[in-house]
């Protein structure tokens, strides 16, 4: 390492160009495999570093800090952060960002796509054409939910359950939320309405859930939660995985009770090949994919790199995560 220089450890190789920020006056070093370094190789390399910039796959606990005592950033390239112990960082004078706002278009369109091809049943009809299992146009054939009219349910009025409210309201959809803190001012805009979350539950043919992980939200959506539900309604996650009760959707979906279940996220991640949801009929089943364009994914990168260089300048983040305010 070059003395005087801060350095800076990347767990992932980020868009062509987007570290030039650190370029010069910081020692960066990038983690060169496609798969995460494990956490004896996380440690090791963060035992001298100044800065990290993590992605969420990476657990930043206590031992993971206790590690690194010359740590002052970590900079998660993500806007959920449940990744890294928040409480231990600031015990040990580490300050934590991450990047809002950036990837809330990308999210809400996937997550459309997932309402869409849910509701249309657009895996189940390829699925049965590439068979050759369409011999016919039948007017009973693969019937679906048609979204305008249709009543879509939002859980967490943020930056992306917003944009998501816009879409929908496009479509024709009538538009519900629930959120920490009602929207005056979205409803008055919009035309959409608050429900208390149990009281929204039967009234939806589509519920879309925008909240991050905390120990509040984990497990929102458990068996009791699911069985209010309406009969045939979808449920889409771009969120988190474990805000579902996972084990609850299977049994949901296996009974019928739910028609179909469009996911991004799951508890444990990469989900394995022989997760029960991935045998259930009805669920969409994507990797992770909700800030995957090109546009955001770079932009991402900028801020996680933004965040890091001021907090090695000594300056204020333009992103610490809300419990570091």
């Amino acid at each position: 390492m070059t003395a005087g220089k801060p350095r800076v450890f990347v767990t992932r190789e980020l868009p062509a160009g987007t570290l030039e920020p650190l370029a010069g006056w910081a020692e960066v070093e990038v983690w060169p495999d496609f798969q995460p370094p494990p956490p004896a190789e996380l440690r090791r390399r963060l035992a001298e570093a100044d800065g990290a910039i993590t992605m969420v796959t990476d657990r930043i606990d206590d031992e993971v800090l206790a590690a690194a005592p010359r740590l002052k950033v970590v900079s998660n390239c993500a806007v959920g952060y449940d990744n890294i112990d928040v409480a231990a960082a600031r015990r040990r004078g580490v300050m934590v960002t991450h990047t809002p706002g950036v990837l809330t278009d990308a999210t809400a369109d996937l997550t459309m796509a997932l309402i869409l091809a849910c509701a249309r049943r657009l895996p189940e009809a390829e699925a049965a054409l590439r068979r050759g299992e369409w011999r016919t146009w039948h007017p009973l054939q693969w019937l679906g939910l048609e979204l305008n009219g249709a009543t879509l349910g939002i859980v967490g009025l943020g930056r992306i359950g917003r944009a998501v409210a816009r879409r929908a309201l496009a479509f024709g959809m009538r538009v519900l939320y629930w959120s920490r803190r009602r929207d005056p001012e979205a409803e008055a805009a919009w035309g959409i309405a608050y429900r208390p979350l149990d009281d929204m539950l039967p009234e939806v043919d589509v519920l879309t859930l925008h909240v991050p992980l905390t120990p509040e939200t984990r497990h929102l959506i458990d068996a009791r939660r699911l069985e209010r539900m309406k009969r045939g309604a979808i449920l889409v996650n771009t969120a988190r995985g474990d805000v579902v009760d996972e084990e609850a959707l299977v049994r949901a979906l296996e009974r019928g009770h739910l028609g179909a279940a469009g996911l991004d996220v799951y508890s444990r991640e990469p989900v394995p090949p022989d997760h029960p949801l991935l045998r259930v009929p009805g669920v969409i089943a994507l990797p992770h994919i909700g800030s995957a364009t090109e546009r955001t994914r770079r932009r991402m990168a900028e801020l996680a790199v933004a965040n890091c260089a001021a907090v090695l300048r000594g300056e204020r983040p333009p992103h610490p995560v809300p419990e570091m305010l």
